[in-house]
């Protein structure tokens, strides 16, 4: 399953995208993370539902010194094959 996340708040400029890359790979997460022009950050991300689950969680904790106001999901109809986690620039 892929799910994609739209996350808003201080979320740019406070390693918000280095964090989530770190636990994405603890989780065994496959996907990517960049940063959108008007602030906010995209994530893509390929697991199991429950996986999935335990890393919303921990995007809601404020990642870093990140203050997560809005995370926006949605379910990606066909699943993405990603080889790993990636931060896009």
């Amino acid at each position: 399953m892929t799910l994609y996340y739209r996350v808003e708040g201080r979320v740019q400029g406070v390693a918000f995208r280095y964090h989530t890359s770190v636990e994405a790979k603890r989780l065994g997460i496959t996907g990517s993370v960049k940063n959108l022009t008007d602030g906010s950050v995209e994530i893509y991300a390929s697991s199991d539902i429950k996986t999935l689950s335990k890393f919303e969680s921990f995007l809601r904790k404020n990642p870093g010194s990140s203050v997560v106001e809005k995370i926006e999901k949605y379910d990606v109809k066909k699943n993405i094959k990603h080889e790993m986690f990636k931060i896009l620039y």
